[in-house]
């Protein structure tokens, strides 16, 4: 599978690449929520985060965290928030942005009808997890 990313790893898009190993790379989000926005995917084009095989998985947050240290550090931020939303790439990847308060963090409203199934959804959980 080809995807957008996997052109920008190719070199085949110009990217502001800021870190690459031999299984991740981070390059600056095109459209930044706050300076400094990277996103983190890994050189395999898998389309959604927790299909990534083991190896590739720990090595995306491993990279994750190496690049959020040094984004703090650069940004002088109060925090990096992460971010994985996966609908806009078919390939796996992590947001990482600077952030100084959670004004600065997109986040959804309170959904009032789950709350009030909080103990039967963490029953259901349960137990497909066992």
């Amino acid at each position: 599978m080809t995807t957008l990313f996997s052109r920008i790893i190719a070199g085949e898009i110009p990217s502001h690449t800021v870190y690459m190993d031999e299984s991740t790379v981070a390059f600056l989000d095109i459209n930044p929520r706050q300076e400094g926005h990277t996103l983190v995917v890994p050189r395999r084009p898998v389309d959604y985060l927790f299909d990534l095989p083991e190896e590739d998985y720990v090595a995306l947050w491993a990279a994750s965290h190496r690049v959020a240290t040094a984004l703090k550090a650069v940004t002088h931020c109060a925090r990096v928030v992460v971010l994985v939303v996966g609908y806009e790439v078919p390939h796996a990847h992590i947001h990482l942005i600077p952030t100084n308060a959670l004004a600065d963090v997109p986040f959804p409203p309170i959904d009032e009808a789950a709350q009030t199934r909080l103990a039967e959804t963490a029953a259901r959980i349960h137990e497909v997890i066992r």
